[in-house]
């Protein structure tokens, strides 16, 4: 039942090249970046990444995709990196946009067993209805769209019927998580914000790997205060201090402050 690593690099050293992964991680939070990096020292390509979004330039996948191991990606937001977007257009990409609710469930289904469902998100779009533009020629043009989707009616809670589109469910050979704490059994707490896709994404991938902050023995964490049981993980590494603390502002907003007022001086402004 011990499922620890002593290394992120021992974790991931049979990924093969063409595996597909799916990715913890919203923006910069929550992103796996010790066993990212791990893989790339590993030199796995031709990667399939399914994650909420692609990293930022040069940093989580956007290490793996500076390197061009990465060859097809399922996401639901591609901002916020100039390198996805000019080898998206250049033909070197594969991208399947989604919207991401429907990203998060089909990952939740993948891990529960349900090979599909219907949603009403995407319908009377392009999602649906097939055409949007998954790969690029060098000349612009695209040369693979999305096929159309099946739809059908369902009665709607409110009267009537409604249309949805049937949407399949993701597995992954391997899935890659971060979390704020986890035991030796694989079951993991995550830190607020950070619990975001991670706990599908874990879910979602036949080998799952954590990162962990923080190890704890088994029976240390409340159960109740468990995120994610450890039957969905396979393999966990806890981070070292340094690795831990490896945690980028995405964006930072600043304005001047504010010039003291009569009466101020010797208390905070």
């Amino acid at each position: 039942m011990d499922k620890t690593y002593s290394s992120a690099a021992d974790a991931v050293a049979d990924v093969p090249d063409g595996a597909s992964l799916a990715v913890g991680g919203f923006g910069l939070v929550g992103v796996p970046i010790v066993l990212v990096r791990a893989l790339l020292g590993h030199g796995a390509t031709d990667l399939r990444v399914v994650s909420n979004n692609c990293g930022i330039d040069g940093w989580g996948l956007g290490e793996l995709l500076r390197e061009g191991r990465i060859s097809r990606v399922i996401a639901s937001y591609v901002g916020e990196n100039k390198d996805f977007a000019r080898r998206y257009l250049g033909g070197e990409l594969e991208v399947e946009l989604t919207p991401q609710g429907t990203l998060a469930e089909r990952l939740r289904a993948g891990g529960s067993g349900i090979p599909a469902f219907y949603t009403a998100s995407g319908v009377g779009t392009l999602v649906a209805e097939g055409g949007l533009p998954w790969r690029y020629g060098p000349d612009g043009s695209v040369t693979v769209s999305s096929p159309p989707k099946e739809t059908r009616l369902f009665s709607s809670l409110r009267g009537g019927e409604k249309e949805y589109v049937l949407e399949e469910a993701i597995v992954t050979d391997f899935a890659l998580v971060r979390a704020a704490k986890g035991d030796r059994h694989g079951n993991l707490v995550f830190e607020k914000s950070a619990r975001n896709f991670n706990p599908v994404a874990a879910m979602a991938g036949r080998i799952t790997i954590a990162e962990v902050d923080e190890l704890v023995e088994p029976g240390e964490l409340d159960p109740d205060a468990i995120h994610l049981a450890g039957t969905y993980v396979d393999r966990i590494v806890e981070l070292s201090g340094a690795d831990a603390r490896d945690l980028p502002i995405e964006k930072t907003t600043t304005r001047p402050r504010p010039a003291p007022t009569a009466g101020s001086v010797g208390k905070d402004s």
